[in-house]
């Protein structure tokens, strides 16, 4: 397929410039790797023990699961005439499995094999030896293949070994850290104030009911997102149907949905052009060269105030310290903003709506919830750093709706050295499928698991007996979600806000979820919002 042609907005910023003027202006660090200060014979006698353990253990073929077809393996129980389970439903399909094969169980659809861990002292077993530079498999496949087919740079969720390292580190300091996540709280409260007074104001019909919410917060969160990353206002809030607004959210569902699609079938398009993935680009394409506009503007209005000597550390701060970093490339720089901007339409968005279902549906959570924001934040008063640190009940009820709502199935490691889980050898390089969700709703995990109770997640709650590898809705450790404290602070921000405003309700069916490669409603969303007394 031939290279994508990128239009910009512009001559493309001289980033080797900006990179050296921005670095007097931004403390810039790198992260090196330490060395081990393990003995030679501890680690001969570590490795030798560990050798002996995996070499009796059962035979990695002798690991459960169902029995398929050569190469296609399963792939005939999720498509086509003899299909057992609907796609949009998988979650059905690994609580199914787990309960014929038990807590470790391998699977193989369309030619991928991947071993299934249902039980969170095995996750355990992976975290605890995957070492400091973990490799995953991507969520998407299908985008990592689009990117090396255009030339663009991979990005953080697609790459492993040294590659990721060199990413990881250039962005640590920014996007990983809680202080530096607050330098951006000021945009994002004030984009949440415009939202909520649009809900207030034009949204609701007579009732107070506000249909399609879950499209009308994807441009709260474009626009949210489009403040971080580029200090300007989008527009998002203002758009109408057939705006570009709404391009960009249908073209970003369009991926998740035709991702799916193309997952649970034969890789034909990694042969040729398939009508499937033919689509699938032109959504690719559309996100991409609309979102790297924002990107080459924003970067030539940054060359422009270093040109006229009018730069300073206060202004377009992320994008700008991006270019500050000598050892990302421009190609680098897009991909990572361009996922900040809109990996939350598909996180962050659900989240949110799942959040105020469960606040919705159990009236003295959400009363609990308003008393404690009403507290520690005046009505009226500018939202600081250390006010979302005081808001327990609030985070303990997103918790808790991502433990019975969550949104990642699973998480994919792709472990670099023998392991046995389960008394199973588990050969290096196999993909592992982390799998606690059909544990979120066992009472061997949790007490009343049906039951949204946020006080389980409190210090005194029953959080302290719950698995801590149970629960890792932004994954662990060195390869946890880049993006985890912008989309936690965005959420904390506008539930308050919410909250302060309005008594949140529920109208209709009760909300199920869809497999779309994440999880996400399953069926238009209508909230009610009555002002408060």
């Amino acid at each position: 397929m031939a290279s994508l042609a990128v239009t910009t907005c512009g001559p493309r910023p001289r980033l080797h410039t900006i990179s050296t003027e921005l670095g007097r202006t931004f403390n810039c660090y790198t992260l090196f790797r330490k060395s081990s200060t393990i003995s030679v014979n501890y680690n001969d006698l570590e490795n030798s023990a560990a050798d002996s353990v995996y070499d009796n253990a059962k035979s990695f073929d002798d690991i459960p699961g169902p029995r398929g077809l050569p190469f296609l393996g399963t792939l005939h129980h999720y498509r086509g005439p003899f299909q057992k389970f609907n796609i949009d439903r998988f979650q059905v399909a690994l609580h199914d499995r787990y309960q014929k094969y038990g807590p470790i169980m391998k699977e193989t659809i369309a030619g991928v094999t991947a071993v299934r861990l249902f039980d969170p002292d095995y996750v355990r077993i992976v975290y605890q030896n995957e070492g400091k530079v973990p490799h995953v498999a991507p969520l998407l496949d299908t985008t990592r293949l689009y990117r090396s087919q255009k030339n663009m740079s991979p990005g953080l969720g697609n790459t492993n070994g040294d590659e990721w390292y060199r990413l990881r580190s250039a962005v640590q300091q920014m996007m990983m850290r809680p202080k530096e996540v607050t330098v951006y709280l000021p945009n994002v409260q004030q984009v949440a104030e415009k939202f909520v007074n649009k809900v207030g104001n034009t949204l609701r019909d007579k009732d107070g009911h506000v249909h399609s919410f879950r499209r009308e917060l994807a441009k709260w969160n474009l626009e949210s997102s489009g403040s971080t990353c580029f200090e300007t206002s989008l527009g998002c809030l203002e758009s109408e149907k057939g705006s570009w607004t709404e391009k960009m959210i249908t073209a970003n569902n369009d991926i998740f949905a035709l991702s799916t699609k193309i997952t649970f079938s034969l890789p034909f398009h990694t042969l040729f052009t398939t009508p499937t993935w033919k689509k699938l680009v032109a959504a690719e394409d559309f996100f991409f060269l609309n979102g790297q506009k924002l990107v080459d503007e924003t970067s030539k209005k940054i060359e422009d105030l270093i040109s006229e000597g009018e730069m300073d550390e206060t202004k377009y701060n992320f994008l700008a310290y991006l270019l500050s970093r000598k050892e990302l490339s421009y190609k680098d720089i897009s991909i990572i903003t361009l996922s900040l901007f809109g990996d939350g339409l598909n996180t962050t968005v659900p989240a949110i709506i799942f959040a105020l279902y469960c606040l919705a549906r159990n009236p003295n959570a959400q009363q609990l919830a308003y008393e404690e924001v009403c507290r520690v934040i005046p009505e009226g008063e500018t939202i600081t750093a250390d006010m979302v640190a005081r808001l327990p009940y609030l985070k303990a009820c997103v918790k808790e709706s991502s433990r019975l709502y969550p949104i990642g199935l699973d998480i994919k490691r792709i472990p670099q050295k023998n392991l046995v889980v389960g008394g199973y050898k588990v050969p290096a390089g196999t993909i592992v499928e982390l799998v606690p969700y059909v544990m979120f709703q066992s009472p061997e995990h949790f007490s009343e698991p049906e039951q949204f109770k946020p006080e389980r997640w409190l210090r005194d709650g029953s959080a302290l007996n719950i698995h801590p590898y149970l629960l890792t809705p932004f994954g662990h450790g060195p390869r946890m979600c880049a993006g985890r404290r912008f989309a936690e602070q965005e959420m904390y921000v506008l539930l308050s806000k919410l909250l302060q405003r309005f008594v949140i309700g529920w109208e209709g069916e009760n909300l199920e979820q869809k497999f779309q490669m994440l999880m996400v409603p399953d069926k238009p969303v209508t909230v009610s919002f009555k002002d408060r007394q």
